[in-house]
């Protein structure tokens, strides 16, 4: 890990990164998808920690959407287990302070794991200098409509006006409602698209692509990146 800190006129509070091409990297060099998923961890510890000496509060990272069921069992099986084994290993993170949370519907996952989440979550509620979510099966339009689900009942119930239903409402019942919306999406492997990430917290966000596979990025790739946000002027619809 790159030791010097730069110089940066300003940090995104919350940052989103899409973490792409594993699958692609393993394949370059005739291994199993699984193999690029292991090594993508190594990138995505690197980065989070990057993220904290920036000053960055809040960075999600997107682990596993709703769509990632369609892939191969054995993948899938493959990631389910890499989520497991890394939550036993995140007393790191704890003991750097970091607060480590999740998004997502955890429905479908195993009760080990979610049981695991819900100590991780424990363990790290009291810090407060940077954020780490993961979003494993999360999907922005899933994440819209149960909160869509959440306001109909309230209303049915008689308590809550339709009438007096706004983006705050919206916002209020998202899976977070307590964290900022997302200043900076950054994507490696040169895929250009969200993905159904954040979607309606990214829905001002500024974006950087680069053609770098995911267990390639670096934690100088990601000061590039973070130096180039802090050079964008933000107008949010003004001039």
């Amino acid at each position: 890990m790159a030791k010097d800190i730069p110089l940066l006129e300003t940090v995104p509070t919350h940052v989103g990164v899409i973490m792409d091409g594993n699958g692609r990297w393993a394949k370059k060099r005739g291994l199993p998808r699984k193999f690029g998923h292991r090594e993508g961890v190594k990138t995505f510890r690197a980065v989070t920690r990057r993220a904290k000496q920036l000053g960055i509060k809040y960075i999600t990272f997107y682990a596993f959407s709703t769509e990632n069921w369609k892939r191969p069992d054995d993948e899938v099986q493959a990631l389910m287990e890499l989520f497991e084994k890394n939550l036993d290993e995140v007393s790191d993170f704890i003991d750097e302070e970091i607060r480590v949370r999740f998004i997502g519907d955890r429905s479908r996952l195993s009760p080990t794991l979610r049981s695991k989440m819900e100590n991780t979550e424990r363990s790290s509620e009291q810090f407060d200098q940077t954020t780490m979510m993961l979003a494993i099966n999360y999907g922005g339009r899933d994440e819209i409509a149960n909160a869509v689900k959440e306001i109909g009942r309230l209303v049915k119930s008689g308590e809550l006006d339709p009438e007096s239903i706004s983006e705050e409402t919206v916002a209020q019942h998202l899976y977070l409602p307590d964290v900022p919306p997302v200043d900076y999406v950054i994507r490696p492997s040169g895929e250009l698209r969200l993905s159904n990430f954040m979607i309606w917290q990214a829905a001002y966000a500024e974006y950087y692509f680069t053609n770098i596979l995911w267990p390639d990025f670096t934690v100088e790739d990601f000061d590039r990146a973070i130096a180039d946000f802090s050079h964008r002027g933000r107008r949010f619809g003004g001039v």
